[in-house]
């Protein structure tokens, strides 16, 4: 089962990836991580990609691909994998077609995390953090006993420039610039499910899993 997981910052993607991974036993698949092992290996297109990093320059579609083919053939994902990150636009989404019908295989799903805007500001602009200890709450669903002040060892709680309302807008939209079209095109190719992000953990895992029991019969 070869699956990508789409989800805005905030929609609980990294939680649900690894049920995805602990119930279906298949690896969770990111770029970062790719590069960071093919890097560590010393592979030809990890020196490529260290090289390009450390002149501070974008490493290319073709490495970035390359590696992806490097990792997609190894043994743990002959059983399917969950890819994180990747493709981010459609010329990368249709080499990954391309990769896969080479290893006779396809996308078979695309899930993507729904979760509103107001919702996911809600969620992120609320978390805090203690300056000193680190202890993180959230004004609405984890909040400090104090106000402001961390329960552990009274220090003054911080906002993360990222979690600010403005910063987390921002990131939405281009969240929302950069997946539209991919979503558009798996929707054309008729592999791009739809998923309820608001709700518990577990009634989220709950309509992940018949998903994918029904999509299995």
């Amino acid at each position: 089962m070869n699956l990508i997981l789409f989800g805005p910052p905030g929609a609980g993607k990294g939680t649900q990836a690894q049920f995805i991974i602990e119930r279906y036993k298949i690896p969770q698949i990111s770029t970062g991580d790719m590069l960071r092992a093919a890097v560590k290996a010393q592979t030809p297109l990890g020196l490529k990609a260290k090289a390009i990093m450390e002149s501070g320059g974008l490493v290319s579609d073709e490495i970035v691909l390359g590696i992806v083919q490097d990792r997609l053939a190894q043994q743990d994902c002959a059983s399917g994998f969950v890819l994180d990150g990747f493709p981010r636009t459609t010329p990368q989404a249709v080499s990954l077609g391309k990769i896969l019908a080479g290893m006779n295989g396809v996308i078979d799903h695309v899930i993507s995390l729904d979760v509103d805007n107001a919702e996911i500001i809600r969620r992120l602009s609320g978390r805090r953090a203690c300056s000193a200890c680190g202890k993180g709450y959230h004004i609405a669903f984890d909040p400090p006993k104090t106000e402001g002040i961390c329960d552990v060892c009274g220090c003054t709680l911080m906002q993360r420039d990222d979690d600010k309302e403005s910063t987390v807008k921002n990131r939405l939209e281009v969240y929302d610039q950069q997946t539209a079209p991919l979503k558009e095109y798996y929707e054309q190719a008729g592999v791009l499910r739809h998923i309820n992000g608001c709700g518990s953990i577990k009634a989220i895992q709950n309509q992940i899993g018949e998903l994918l029991k029904e999509a299995a019969r």
